[in-house]
């Protein structure tokens, strides 16, 4: 969730401190495609990467942000298959130890969404980068196009930590020429019916609207495929 800085829109979205552990890993989902694929499916695949915001935690079952953009491409006529391997609770070093699974599915493009929880918990923010890091040079060295979700922290964790972990993303898809998505929950962080009770995942109206947001920042993506 991040913009070029610290805008103050991103820190009255997060207003609501955060539990240090939002996502019980006892909640962790199995990641699972977004629409059946059957066995000759020979559309390409879109891996959707992530921990709970991806998973859809909190929502009905295929009422994740995956599931809709399924079919917003389904309905925009592009013939692309979303894979969800979102796992609730995960942190950059769990999204690193699942790299080799995302790219089984041989994926063509990966939506990378992680740093939440570190953040969340205090983590050390060069860890976090390093981890991002090392998965976007491992998803590239296979010829995966990767599209970074971007992320931000409620404003109790201090400016100075709000800054430096948002500028990760900034810095990392410069350097590493990625479409970066600003803010992740742009269109629903400031709108409470969109959002759980605990303020940090959509419901699955919330959703709906989150995919729309990604679809704005993949489409020009596929395009050049």
């Amino acid at each position: 969730m991040t913009q070029t800085g610290c805008g103050s829109s991103r820190h009255e979205a997060a207003q609501q401190e955060a539990p240090s552990d939002p996502e019980p890993s006892s909640a962790k989902p199995t990641a699972t495609s977004s629409t059946p694929a059957s066995v000759d499916d020979s559309r390409p695949v879109i891996v959707a990467f992530g921990d709970s915001l991806t998973a859809g935690f909190g929502a009905e079952p295929g009422n994740s942000y995956a599931d809709f953009l399924q079919k917003d491409l389904d309905a925009a006529g592009l013939h692309w298959r979303v894979v969800n391997q979102g796992v609730s609770g995960d942190t950059t070093s769990d999204g690193l130890d699942r790299v080799n699974q995302v790219l089984a599915a041989k994926p063509r493009v990966v939506i990378v969404e992680f740093g939440g929880n570190d953040g969340l918990r205090g983590l050390p923010l060069q860890t976090t980068r390093s981890n991002l890091e090392q998965m976007i040079r491992a998803l590239q060295s296979a010829g995966v196009t990767v599209v970074l979700a971007g992320m931000t922290l409620p404003p109790n964790y201090g400016p100075q930590y709000i800054h430096t972990f948002e500028q990760i993303y900034v810095e990392l898809a410069a350097k590493y020429q990625l479409a970066r998505i600003p803010f992740l929950l742009e269109a629903v962080a400031l709108d409470h019916s969109l959002m759980q009770r605990d303020g940090i995942h959509p419901t699955g109206p919330g959703n709906r609207k989150v995919a729309e947001t990604v679809m704005k920042y993949l489409k020009p993506v596929l395009k050049a495929q």
